[in-house]
């Protein structure tokens, strides 16, 4: 069995998902999300990249999941929220590298249609889904439910790529990307 620990990124909020899989089964181990700041607009954007880095590491190494899924950033119309974003992803996808852990990404469509049956489908689509696919007594929230649907579509399509080690941009790794702790001294360029 393996750990996927999902991660849904945000700088106000960022939805986690822990779950463990055989590649056709999954189960609900943990889920929720990290208020990573209490009065958002007065607290300082680095403050917050350092909490949600904190919180990651702290999560890994109780939980030790071996393997971390992302969602990937989508466009959006705000320049400066999308930056945000990004710096937010950064701050987990640092975190998950730092503590050996293989990352994969995934495109939000991509989640969307491995859990619900369609690219296009809403929260409240992903939510439902999320709920019977892992037997939950209620629905989660948004964040933890996002978090726990990138897990889930890695589990049923992404492991493949992780037993087969196929190599990046073939097979079916083409839906995500894998990131990798590289030896000190070693470039990946």
């Amino acid at each position: 069995m393996l750990k996927v620990l999902g991660i849904d990124p945000g700088s106000v909020r960022t939805g986690y998902g822990l779950i463990e899989t055989d590649g056709v089964r999954s189960f609900h181990l943990q889920h929720g999300n990290w208020a990573l700041a209490e009065a958002a607009a007065t607290d300082e954007f680095s403050i917050r990249l350092g909490r949600l880095y904190q919180l990651l590491e702290q999560f890994i190494a109780e939980h030790q999941p071996d393997v971390v899924a992302v969602e990937q950033v989508f466009m959006s119309q705000n320049a400066q929220s999308a930056l945000k974003l990004g710096q937010a992803r950064g701050a987990a996808l640092a975190a998950a590298v730092n503590g050996g852990l293989p990352v994969f990404e995934y495109a939000p469509r991509t989640v969307k249609q491995a859990v619900t049956g369609t690219g296009s489908a809403d929260k409240t689509q992903v939510g439902n889904m999320i709920q019977r696919l892992l037997h939950l007594q209620k629905i989660p929230q948004n964040d933890a439910a996002d978090a726990l649907a990138v897990a889930v579509c890695h589990a049923h399509t992404g492991l493949n790529s992780v037993k087969r080690d196929t190599p990046a941009g073939t097979g079916t790794r083409r839906r995500s990307r894998r990131w990798r702790s590289l030896p000190d001294g070693v470039s990946s360029n």
